[in-house]
């Protein structure tokens, strides 16, 4: 129970349904008690509301802290890649490393039949058992962000809310248990990102890791200074400061090693073949069953899938080969797997290094 609408509606619905229902709630950052951050998850403010909604319904609630695991399993890993020149996902490395790893664990230890989240996604029956299936509303799907769930996991979960058409439906649920958070506004940025200000937090962690350094255009001529390769994404072109160049350019490439920020024109961007690692895989033959998987893929949460054909390395490594080309591909980000048609999620993997 993050506190919010989501996992509240869940909670309340299961002990309506006459489920013996436990919350649980992690503490996972405090910015000074979370700089009392309203819109953001896990700690504070939420913490408090998810254990009115508890008490309003009539079951335990526990608060777990789970700071030091999230600092070493997500924050610290989330500054390092940045450093490292990508553009990390920590939210999925959260659902992966914290709540349905550790989390898990302790529903277990409870002796709970299973673990419910306020998630939009659908686990559904197959032939080969449960699948992992994208929500009913497309506009609240995430399984950009659940694609790393294993088959063991999935045995163990449920997602009420993925059937659901909308999250009005979600808030008319809210309104129907008399919940006090029924009207509280979505969590927006990361957790533990004030605001969506990454490199502030970045230069917390690390410091030294805003030095400045050179714009170089993609033959290496320097075009101008920048004020730390933190400061900068993949596909980027507002704000390099290097304007009356001729045509627009775009940030093609990271090199912190160097501190330096690689530009180029649009069409440098453009990536058809996406070298993918850590792959969670959730078809149902094995992944090395076949030499290439007819698929759609999504390099970006908030970008359509987009047909692709994956040819596998090994278990865990595949090389991705996009029909038509993706622009602003980014090592860090996460290339999740979907079946030809439908709505199932085949699984997916960590982009890790340059375009092709």
């Amino acid at each position: 129970m993050s506190g919010g609408v989501d996992s509240s509606v869940v909670a309340a619905q299961l002990k309506e349904e006459g489920y013996d229902v436990i919350g649980v709630t992690l503490q996972l950052y405090d910015h000074g008690a979370a700089l009392a951050k309203k819109g953001a998850c896990c700690a504070g403010q939420d913490i408090h509301d998810a254990r009115r909604v508890a008490e309003a319904m009539g079951f335990p609630h526990y608060v777990l802290d789970y700071e030091n695991v999230f600092q070493e399993a997500v924050i610290d890993e989330f500054a390092d890649a940045y450093l490292a020149g990508a553009t990390p996902v920590p939210c999925i490395r959260c659902n992966e490393r914290v709540k349905f790893k550790d989390l898990l664990e302790t529903a277990k230890d409870l002796e709970a039949d299973c673990m419910a989240t306020g998630h939009y996604i659908q686990r559904m029956m197959g032939d080969a058992g449960p699948e992992l299936h994208c929500a009913t509303d497309a506009n609240r799907d995430q399984s950009y962000f659940l694609f790393s769930t294993t088959p063991e996991q999935l045995d163990y979960l449920r997602f009420p809310l993925g059937h659901l058409p909308s999250k009005d439906e979600t808030r008319k649920l809210a309104a129907k248990y008399g919940l006090v958070v029924a009207d509280k506004p979505d969590s927006q940025d990361i957790c533990f990102v004030p605001n969506g200000n990454y490199a502030s937090v970045i230069e917390k962690l690390r410091p030294g890791a805003a030095d400045p350094g050179e714009i170089v255009d993609m033959e290496g001529n320097v075009l101008g200074q920048h004020r730390g390769v933190i400061h900068y994404t993949i596909g980027q072109r507002r704000g390099l400061g290097i304007g009356g160049l001729g045509d627009p350019l775009y940030v093609v490439k990271l090199d912190p090693d160097a501190r330096r920020v690689i530009v180029g024109p649009k069409e440098a961007l453009s990536t058809r073949i996406i070298p993918v690692r850590e792959i969670n895989w959730l078809g149902d033959e094995p992944f090395t069953a076949r030499t290439e998987w007819p698929v759609r893929v999504k390099v970006r949460s908030t970008r359509p899938p987009r047909e692709a054909v994956i040819r596998p390395i090994s278990a865990t490594e595949a090389e991705v080969e996009l029909l038509d080309p993706e622009e602003g591909v980014s090592p860090g980000q996460a290339c999740v797997f979907y079946a030809p048609e439908g709505s199932r999620i085949l699984g997916g993997g960590w982009i890790w290094r340059g375009r092709g």
